[in-house]
């Protein structure tokens, strides 16, 4: 049977998690109980983020053949969007029946899904993607580990890479009972540093709910002659 409240019930399993000292086991129990029918993923939905979409379209991005990496993948709705846009692109996740799941929805792709911890990423990834899109995955997590989370995502761009963050936003007073943990300015801030230059920044309303806003944040890394 499903779990009636979705979001009561994605929270209960994360305070397990990290009651064991583990703030990403939870993932993968909640796709394993989706998959088996007895819980719903909230965050399930077939088109990709909207606030992608429109970034996308309102820079005319092309891929090109670019390297793009999705963080915290869930079932591949955004890696199969910004692969259907040109992009070489891995999308990866730290449950392994969320990747399982998302080949299976999408048997064609080109996409390269992995099974990876952002806390812990592959040597080989580091500072090798044209594109990095951070959606939704890092306000998961409790601090620690999560400002450790965000320098990570930073770490992916290659010299001259654009990273696209969305979150759920508060403001620096604000308090939050999560997850998720939406995030604060000072928090958006930490995605850069001396060489990760924060381009653009807004704070945009909820199509569905007003009361909900979330951060559209778009970063760069300076080119190789720049950091020179």
């Amino acid at each position: 049977m499903t779990a009636e409240d979705p979001d009561k019930h994605t929270r209960d399993l994360a305070a397990d998690s990290f009651a064991e000292n583990d703030p990403t086991a939870w993932f993968d129990r909640l796709y394993t109980q989706a998959n088996e029918g007895e819980a719903t993923v909230p965050w399930d939905h077939e088109q990709p983020q909207q606030l992608l979409v429109d970034w996308v379209d309102q820079h005319h991005v092309s891929g090109d053949g670019q390297r793009a990496l999705v963080i915290g993948a869930g079932l591949g709705r955004d890696a199969e969007y910004l692969a259907s846009l040109g992009f070489d692109t891995t999308a990866f996740d730290v449950s392994g029946t969320a990747v399982e799941t998302a080949r299976h929805r999408h048997p064609n792709s080109t996409v390269d899904y992995r099974v990876a911890n952002l806390l812990e990423l592959p040597a080989g990834w580091l500072y090798s993607f044209d594109f990095v899109f951070e959606s939704l995955t890092v306000q998961s997590l409790p601090e620690p580990p999560r400002h450790e989370a965000i320098a990570r995502v930073r770490s992916l761009l290659r010299p001259g890479g654009i990273l696209l963050v969305v979150a759920n936003a508060r403001g620096e007073q604000e308090g939050a009972d999560g997850p998720p943990w939406p995030l604060t300015p000072t928090e958006v801030e930490l995605f850069g540093d001396d060489s990760v230059t924060e381009i653009s920044r807004e704070r945009v309303p909820d199509e569905n709910d007003p009361a909900i806003h979330r951060w559209r944040v778009v970063y760069q890394r300076a080119s190789t002659e720049t950091a020179e």
